[in-house]
């Protein structure tokens, strides 16, 4: 599979367009859920103007009335042109595909198609909270696989959870992120086939959630899990939402490896009609025309990688940060600070910068924090500087 190209000339950095005035405009998640002399660096969006095609998909829809429910195969054909231009990878095939109204909805539809409550789901933590919730919310267990301390598949955990797994119930079902929130991590086709060959063995179906496969560093390559041998029963969930910046504009895909079609038959046809529509022309052009901005965004990330090492290496060198392939996402290893189990309570009580807590990601996760690095490098810069008086200020309160 193929990495990213190279950006367009003429095409700026997404990530320095936007004034921190300009930011607090915004009324979403990200900017309303602290007061306003908190830096928020949490939840998962981007400090990005839309990718002007998006911008003119959303409009002209709106300056025509087009503002009723989803229909036809443009996202999954969007997707399928994608694949094959960024990763070489021509299997998308549309007739096994269907639209779902997000990720994690497609995540819990292709559970139900395929296990019951009373079978448990395997998650390599630390991991994106809402596996924990979303699972559970169905009556399903969780079971961890904890991941190396190279962030990597602990094939070893892996294989034992699988046995938990089972043991539990008869349809084990492995919930895979790739690439990996938040470690940043992007499994190689030799470890997806390993999971896929482990998973064989044990009779588990893998379920990957791949919405962070187009944010993948130019060092890196993104191998689709359903690409690799033996996956032919897996089914991965894919959306353009995280790559161009459109949580707000839900839609996503679900697809099947070619043993699954008669599991994707069974997700109920409401769930196609349940994506924005708006959403789904958005996501369509972002795909179609949006990797000029795509890889200008790419560039502006992995500068601010290199970044944010920088700064810690300077202001906070007890912290821990190992740069991830993919996402735009850093896991901090605050371990050997002073901060306790939640070191983004500390930040955000002595720094006003607001992290996602490590212990939300399950096993692993306490004595970390979660910073998003996509913003400007002015907004990273002051982020950390904070996090260094609140370094300060709670070794003097003690």
């Amino acid at each position: 599979m193929s990495g990213m190209s190279s950006s367009s000339p003429g095409v700026t950095n997404p990530l320095e367009g936007l004034s921190l005035g300009r930011l607090r405009q915004r009324t979403s998640e990200k900017w309303r859920t602290h007061p306003g002399d908190v830096l928020p660096l949490f939840v998962a969006e981007m400090d990005v103007l839309p990718a002007e095609p998006v911008v003119r998909a959303v409009t002209e829809a709106m300056s025509r009335g087009d503002t009723g429910y989803p229909a036809g195969t443009a996202y999954a054909e969007a997707l399928a042109e994608f694949a094959a231009t960024r990763w070489g990878w021509d299997g998308v095939c549309v007739e096994r595909t269907t639209m779902v109204p997000d990720v994690m909805q497609g995540i819990v539809e292709v559970l139900h198609a395929v296990s019951s409550p009373a079978d448990a789901v395997v998650v390599n933590c630390p991991v994106y909270p809402p596996f924990y919730a979303f699972v559970r919310h169905t009556g399903r267990t969780v079971v961890e696989a904890p991941l190396g301390a190279d962030h990597r598949i602990d094939f070893a955990a892996l294989e034992e959870a699988f046995g938990r797994a089972a043991a539990r119930g008869p349809r084990p079902v492995y919930l895979l992120c790739s690439p990996h929130n938040p470690t940043g991590t992007v499994h190689t086709a030799a470890e997806l086939a390993a999971v896929a060959a482990l998973a064989a063995r044990h009779g588990v179906r893998v379920v990957a959630d791949e919405i962070h496969a187009p944010l993948v560093m130019p060092e890196a390559v993104f191998t689709p899990y359903l690409s690799v041998p033996g996956a032919e029963n897996g089914f991965a969930v894919l959306s353009a939402s995280k790559g161009w910046n459109l949580a707000g504009l839900k839609a996503a895909v679900a697809l099947a490896g070619p043993a699954a079609a008669g599991d994707l038959a069974r997700i109920p046809a409401f769930v196609r009609e349940s994506p924005s529509h708006v959403g789904v022309l958005a996501h369509t052009a972002a795909l179609r025309e949006g990797t000029p901005w795509l890889d200008a965004l790419i560039e502006g990330l992995a500068a601010n990688r290199r970044l944010l090492a920088d700064l810690l290496a300077e202001h906070l060198p007890a912290v821990r940060y190992r740069p991830g392939e993919g996402t735009y996402l850093a896991w901090l290893d605050c371990r050997a600070l002073p901060l306790g189990d939640d070191p983004a309570a500390v930040f955000l009580a002595h720094g006003r910068v607001a992290l996602n807590s490590g212990p939300a990601f399950g096993t692993g996760g306490t004595g970390h924090a979660r910073l998003n690095l996509a913003t400007t490098r002015t907004l990273l810069t002051e982020a950390v500087h904070r996090m260094a008086t609140a370094v300060s200020a709670a070794a003097a309160a003690e």
